[in-house]
């Protein structure tokens, strides 16, 4: 069915309104999740590796299904896997809220990650298919703009319910915005797939040995420090996970429909952005799981103060990813891309002096800026130049990729992180030995952001003639921000 929305008309906000709303569980959740890990652990008496599982369970499944997800739903109906998948995660949320345990609080987070996986890549792609293609930009852009606005309410209402109430809040929330999703996509989303899919089939092998290899190399990241990195049941997890990896990259080299279509890599400045993505995105989601910990249990802040104490950055990103989405379609990616993330090396470098014998104004937000800064210059053109390095078929599947290299990325570093900086068992509950780890993984994690910023220098190459079409004036509306979800092309 062609294209027929228009922006302007009822039905064309309804559906934008039950899109960003959709796209919203997910990536709030990612970030409150982070904002009530200190409540979390002194709930249930467990350590620094339970927290990290909490984190990374959803992350796992998220990453490992995201383009198995987008694939069912260009072949059977976006609509439709949008829908279970908000179901799903609004199940799996009600799950997380009532767990008894820790360990049932994992499960359930990998289950929210299988949900978010479903719904994640159809919203954008329900409004690229649904609107005319004049009135796409704006509906992306107006998609993009309320996105982020529901990312910057998210860590408030989070920290808000943590403090008020329970951590189990942040988890309930989700349901009436569930319901609400539902009903609007019931009533005012229209079905689309993409013809192209048809009799394709769909990678589900290739999906599961790469989830299933990172199931495996994160057990073993995570629980090597406190098992032994000599344990039988790490060394088998490593081992296992990176087999599982490579046997993935062999499926996907040999079977004639991939889930991952390794030809993508061809590209010289494909596979350089995505490296760069890895590894700045690594950096940045190894602090950002310690910072909330370090404010609360070392700086003595709420769960509301440390919730909204990168406001700014989101603000930041928000005012300024348009206008360097523009400076980068005049002048190139180059610059940006090699400057942008050696400021984010240094915003995280001054998180190091966070030690909570400061104020907020003197001691985080300066960083805060300077990381905001770092960002909003990197985040459009590193995404615009991985869809403009891939040919134009493939430029949503090229988008998704360098989504799940960022989630990948930060999932690895969540693993390792803590362990580089010698943070491990109970050591976020005694505020002078978490303190000196969080130090360490601060200049840790700048030091390579710079990499990242250096390697891009190295590696990404302007075009010959950069010229700014509209498309690339809208980067920031196919961004990968820090939880946003992957673009897929229309149909």
């Amino acid at each position: 069915m062609a294209p027929a929305l228009r922006f302007s008309t009822g039905p064309g906000r309804w559906v934008l309104a039950a899109t960003v709303l959709g796209s919203a569980l997910a990536s709030i959740d990612a970030t409150v999740v982070g904002i009530a890990l200190p409540a979390i652990g002194r709930d249930f008496g467990v350590g620094l590796a339970a927290l990290q599982w909490v984190v990374t369970a959803y992350t796992l499944t998220l990453a490992g299904l995201l383009l198995v997800a987008g694939s069912l739903g260009d072949r059977y109906g976006r609509k439709r896997y949008f829908l279970i998948g908000v179901v799903w995660f609004a199940l799996a949320s009600a799950l997380c809220g009532l767990a008894p345990n820790a360990p049932t609080l994992i499960a359930a987070r990998a289950l929210q990650g299988v949900g978010a996986a479903l719904l994640t890549p159809g919203s954008l792609a329900i409004l690229e298919a649904s609107f005319v293609p004049e009135d796409r930009g704006r509906a992306i852009g107006a998609w993009s703009g309320l996105s982020g606005v529901a990312t910057a309410v998210g860590p408030f209402l989070g920290g808000w319910l943590v403090q008020a109430v329970s951590w189990r809040l942040i988890f309930a929330i989700n349901l009436p915005v569930a319901v609400l999703v539902v009903v609007l996509a019931l009533r005012h989303v229209p079905e689309s797939r993409d013809p192209g899919t048809v009799g394709a089939r769909i990678d589900i092998v290739g999906g599961l040995l790469v989830t299933l290899g990172l199931v495996g190399l994160t057990y073993g990241l995570i629980e090597g420090p406190s098992s032994g990195w000599r344990s039988g049941s790490v060394l088998t997890a490593l081992v296992g996970g990176v087999l599982l990896l490579v046997a993935f990259v062999r499926w996907e080299a040999a079977t004639p429909a991939p889930m991952l279509p390794l030809s993508l890599f061809a590209a010289r400045q494909f596979t350089a952005t995505n490296v760069v993505t890895f590894v700045m995105y690594g950096a940045l989601g190894g602090v950002l799981f310690l910072l909330p910990i370090q404010l609360q249990q070392v700086s003595g802040y709420s769960a509301l103060q440390a919730g909204i104490s990168l406001l700014p950055l989101t603000l930041m990103m928000l005012a300024l990813s348009a206008r360097s989405g523009a400076l980068a379609a005049r002048i190139g990616p180059r610059l940006q891309m090699s400057v942008g993330p050696c400021l984010v090396g240094l915003g995280i470098g001054l998180l190091a002096a966070v030690n909570g014998s400061g104020s907020y104004v003197t001691e985080v937000l300066p960083a805060v800026l300077v990381l905001g800064l770092g960002l909003a210059a990197t985040v459009a053109p590193l995404t615009s130049t991985a869809l403009s390095s891939a040919p134009a078929a493939h430029a949503g599947m090229a988008s998704a990729v360098n989504n799940d290299v960022a989630r990948a990325a930060s999932l690895i570093a969540v693993a390792v992180l803590p362990a580089l900086a010698g943070i491990t068992g109970s050591a976020y509950l005694h505020p002078a030995e978490f303190s000196a780890g969080f130090h360490r993984a601060s200049l840790i994690s700048a030091a390579l952001c710079v990499l990242s910023g250096l390697l891009a220098a190295a590696l990404i190459r302007n075009p010959v003639r950069a010229k700014a079409t509209e498309a690339e004036e809208a980067a920031p509306q196919h961004s990968c921000g820090l939880d946003a979800p992957p673009r897929h092309q229309g149909g």
